[in-house]
């Protein structure tokens, strides 16, 4: 029954992972909503979403530590580049160098603290970087270079903001503080000059986003998290790629080219190989 159970919510968590590609991308493609708009009624929707279990578990608004002020900046920043990132890219290609630019971020990090790879480790790494430069390589079917740099600014970012989140307690206690903290920018934003446009579907679907797709996503996460060893818990995030890109097939009828799929054997195939390896090696 547990394990059943850590099935359902890790495939529930990673639908909604992927979701929250097709959901931008569908709002933005069709112009729906302008991204401007659509990060912040997806942030705003995420805290409201995430402010009962704040709450309910009394924890306190004033940071612990100077890395928990850093999140909200990180999170802010992933989103505002994710959702200028999907005025261009397909779903499938913007999750895939999010996903290659997430891992890499946090396997440098390791590097630079000073930990030790082993040789298949460093092939892993070697492939997916050489995936992340094929797949963005100039060429027909190559995807816009600014929608592709906005999406690795995006997977830096959420990088960042992960390795920021990996000591915290209450990992959902601190998702729902970020969101909170990350509000301001939201407010700041309406600053910003852009040709703001919004739709009620294209609303709605910030919406869901925001609230499912992110807050609900993420507290469904760490709860099989807590069923999840490491190692497995990294590996099958490797499906939340696939799963967008197969959706944006069948629901935005995006191609499924040959520089995809090279490109996703090369990104996801290395990735799983430098962490099966790393876990082996210690």
């Amino acid at each position: 029954m547990v394990r059943y159970k850590t099935l359902v919510l890790t495939i529930l968590a990673l639908s909604a992972f992927a979701a929250n590609s097709i959901l931008c991308r569908m709002a933005l493609k069709a112009e729906l909503i302008d991204p401007v708009s659509f990060t912040q009624i997806r942030l705003f929707a995420g805290a409201l979403f995430l402010t009962p279990f704040f709450y309910a578990k009394r924890a306190s608004l004033l940071p612990a530590k100077i890395s928990d002020g850093r999140a909200p900046v990180a999170l802010f920043i992933y989103a505002i580049a994710f959702s200028l990132a999907y005025v261009s890219l397909d779903a499938g290609v913007g999750a895939l160098i999010l996903f290659g630019m997430v891992q890499v971020t946090m396997i440098g990090a390791a590097i630079f603290k000073g930990d030790r790879l082993g040789m298949m480790q460093w092939a892993g790494i070697a492939a997916s970087l050489a995936g992340l430069i094929y797949l963005t390589a100039p060429g027909l079917s190559a995807p816009p270079l600014v929608g592709a740099l906005l999406m690795a600014a995006a997977g830096i970012a959420w990088g960042v903001y992960s390795l920021l989140g990996r000591s915290a307690a209450d990992p959902v206690g601190a998702t729902a503080r970020n969101f909170l903290f990350a509000l301001p920018f939201v407010f700041l934003l309406l600053l910003a000059p852009h040709s703001a446009h919004v739709s009620p579907l294209g609303t709605a679907l910030a919406v869901i986003s925001g609230a499912l797709a992110s807050g609900a996503g993420y507290v469904i996460w760490y709860g099989a998290l807590k069923r999840l060893s490491a190692m497995n818990a990294s590996i099958v995030q490797l499906a939340v790629p696939v799963v967008a890109a197969l959706a944006g097939i069948a629901l935005l009828s995006e191609p499924m080219t040959m520089r995809l799929i090279i490109a996703s054997v090369l990104i996801l195939g290395g990735i799983y190989l430098s962490m099966r390896f790393s876990v082996r090696g210690k």
